[in-house]
């Protein structure tokens, strides 16, 4: 892979990454090794890690280099601390990341114009409640009529997960955000759609039992195993 071409996004088993060569906490900042500590789970620091490893190589991938070299930082433009907040890259303010992680599955993207990626399992429900709070009326009527509304509200949740981390919208706004215009059937094939000036790639990563939404101002290449051609 070179510094060239769209974003690149992975979708990979928590276990997948951390076998792989490079992963491992010793790849993780000062700040992120203090947000580990944080945790009480061992299966949340396991999704941290990979997660984090992941976007590392996301990052390596798109620019040449190794993961090792990938000078990842965060920044949250709210309190201005940098151990939480939107991911980048400290050297190379023309890259933007993203990355997300549930319950044993990771997901991270990397691109030189701003990308958006999330990632959700299956097995997580959403109640009624949720949905009329997240939801447009369009959006709660094509959700309620599908064959499977618990799919196709979770499909519109990653969807406007991804948003929120491209920085179009926020979690107190996403009643206002109307993706009633994106088929629910059918989809989740990695077909790229459009919202707006957005490609919205959608894939139901059906072995991981996962939902994952990037979104970017250009067309990404999502993948699910650990190496790009």
């Amino acid at each position: 892979m070179t510094d060239a071409g769209g974003p690149v996004a992975v979708v990979a088993g928590t276990d997948e990454v951390l076998r792989h060569p490079p992963a491992g906490t010793h790849l993780l900042n000062e700040g992120e090794r203090g947000r580990l500590a944080r945790f009480h789970r061992e299966t949340a620091r396991r999704d941290f890690v990979a997660a984090h490893t992941l976007v590392r190589l996301c990052a390596g991938w798109l620019l040449g280099i190794a993961p090792t070299a990938v000078a990842f930082a965060q920044h949250c433009p709210t309190c201005g601390r940098t151990d939480h907040g939107r991911p980048l890259l400290a050297d190379r303010p023309d890259v933007h990341l993203s990355l997300s992680h549930t319950d044993g599955v990771v997901a991270a993207a990397a691109g030189h114009v701003p990308v958006g990626i999330d990632v959700e399992r299956l097995k997580r429900g959403r109640s009624r409640e949720v949905m009329h709070r997240v939801l447009t009326a369009a959006e709660l009527a094509l959700v309620t009529a599908h064959a499977d509304p618990d799919h196709a509200f979770l499909r519109q949740w990653v969807r406007k997960e991804a948003l929120i981390k491209i920085g179009r919208t926020d979690l107190d706004s996403l009643d206002a955000l109307d993706l009633s215009a994106l088929p629910l059937g059918g989809q989740g094939d990695g077909t790229p759609l459009r919202f707006e000036d957005l490609y919205v790639v959608d894939l139901t990563d059906s072995p991981r039992e996962a939902l994952v939404t990037v979104v970017s101002t250009e067309p990404t290449r999502l993948g699910t195993a650990l190496t790009f051609e």
